[in-house]
């Protein structure tokens, strides 16, 4: 199944980092390896290459995270 992306919605490592409120964008692959549930890239270029995520999924993603007292809530993050 085919899936529309809209441009603006694709994130880098940095900006997946902001949403989950992480120091490091480094620290997003450890969070690939601890979370088996969340979301994958939807463009994974390879090692050493850029890696792009849906912004909505990660929102959502984190939403539930927090929800089920995974972990703490951010501060708010501007686009």
């Amino acid at each position: 199944m085919l899936r529309r992306v809209l441009i603006d919605d694709l994130i880098d490592a940095h900006d997946v980092a902001k949403i989950l409120g992480l120091t490091h964008r480094n620290t997003v692959s450890q969070y690939l390896h601890r979370y088996p549930d969340m979301p994958r890239p939807v463009l994974d270029l390879g090692r050493g290459r850029p890696s792009l995520w849906l912004r909505p999924d990660i929102e959502r993603w984190y939403a539930r995270q927090v929800e089920r007292g995974r972990t703490r809530p951010r501060r708010h993050v501007a686009r």
